[in-house]
């Protein structure tokens, strides 16, 4: 085997976990945190549970609600020049990506200045970020775990990875008794999120043993679990996404993703869109291009996916990918672009393209992908 790394956070998992957060934060050394949620997570009561702990350990804190789904630039800068004005120290973040992906923007500038796009891309981080302790309400999204960060840059109108060891938080809470304050529609994408974290690790150019059976094991528990959580909010069920959300976590962070998530995040900046509605449009057209450079894996997905080998490498490699569009027919969400997005600005989609091949998540993209492959895939799901 290859010399591989494989970077973690601490994660502490369970219900009620969510209690120890100022424990965590102080044993960090936090005199004053920098907080950051948003509107929703305010509503919910979860921020104000969290507030509640922090005090009782005697934490202060600067509250910083100044995000949007899909983070923009200017919330990120916003909020590291309120860290700089209040001599914060920790950052703690509580909710889905988006304030965990601006708790990170903020953490980068304001350790090492400038302007978040200047990071865009792998390694641009120079110096240590501050303590990090993240607090995920969905199962899906990863940012708890992940070495990435996802910022809109707003003039560009796209999605910018940045991705770097450094944005790996000290500690990932994981409590799903949060996810039964959550509606049928955050499940579900969170979960589709999870989902195309994990196929897509898999398939990476550098996926390793350490990732690939936790991409393996996520795409198990989420076709096992997610019909039942949605249903019943079923707590065991729901503990269940979550343990497959942070095995999805685990495996992109370390191996990466591809070009469903390249072309994703083109299109998520541009339209304004989450990655759980894009993902069913995207995900099994995207298979079907990268079918030819591995064979092997897509049928050891097609395996979990139908309880089994259905004929030859081949044919259970098409079947699993025929029936990861049954599942995601079966759920209500979107399948078809058009469905999403207005057919005048379908001419856009040659533009979006060739920036999205440009994105750095292309690069581990288990075989090339140009642009005008892009645009036949968008063309094939419109």
């Amino acid at each position: 085997m290859e010399i591989t790394k494989f970077a973690v956070p601490e994660i502490i998992f369970g219900r009620g976990s969510l209690n120890y957060a100022g424990l965590c934060a102080r044993r960090l050394g936090a005199k004053k945190l920098f907080l950051v949620s948003d509107e929703g997570i305010e509503n919910a009561g979860w921020l104000q549970r969290l507030m509640d702990i922090l005090e009782k350990e005697g934490i202060e804190w600067v509250y910083y609600p100044g995000v949007t789904s899909n983070p923009r630039d200017y919330q990120v800068e916003q909020g590291a020049e309120l860290y700089r004005k209040n001599g914060t120290d920790v950052i703690i973040a509580i909710g889905g990506g988006s304030p965990m992906d601006t708790a990170k923007g903020i953490a980068i500038l304001a350790s090492n200045g400038g302007r978040i796009r200047d990071y865009e891309g792998a390694n641009k981080v120079e110096r240590p970020l501050p303590p990090m302790v993240f607090i995920t309400t969905t199962a899906g999204s990863g940012s708890d775990i992940s070495q990435f960060c996802i910022i809109t840059d707003v003039e560009r109108e796209v999605k910018m990875s940045i991705i770097t060891r450094t944005l790996v938080p000290n500690i990932s809470i994981v409590d799903p008794l949060i996810l039964r304050t959550k509606s049928e529609t955050l499940i579900v994408q969170s979960a589709v999120d999870a989902l195309a974290h994990a196929i897509e690790a898999y398939l990476s150019r550098i996926a390793s043993p350490f990732t690939e059976m936790h991409s393996l094991k996520a795409v198990e528990l989420i076709f096992k679990n997610l019909h039942h959580a949605v249903e019943t909010r079923s707590l065991d069920a729901l503990e269940q996404l979550s343990s497959a959300a942070v095995s999805a976590s685990m495996a992109f962070s370390n191996a990466g993703l591809g070009a469903e998530h390249a072309l994703a995040h083109s299109l998520g900046g541009y339209f304004d869109m989450s990655h759980g509605v894009i993902h069913p449009i995207l995900l099994t057209e995207v298979m079907r291009f990268n079918l030819k450079y591995n064979i092997q894996k897509m049928a050891d997905i097609g395996r979990i996916v139908m309880g089994g080998q259905k004929g030859s490498d081949l044919d259970t490699a098409i079947g699993g990918i025929d029936k990861l569009d049954e599942f995601f027919a079966s759920l209500n969400v979107s399948q078809r672009m058009r469905e999403i997005i207005d057919e005048d600005k379908k001419q856009d989609m040659e533009a979006l393209c060739k920036m999205a091949v440009n994105d750095a998540c292309n690069l581990t993209n288990p075989g090339p992908a140009s642009w005008r492959d892009f645009l036949k895939i968008c063309e094939e799901v419109w």
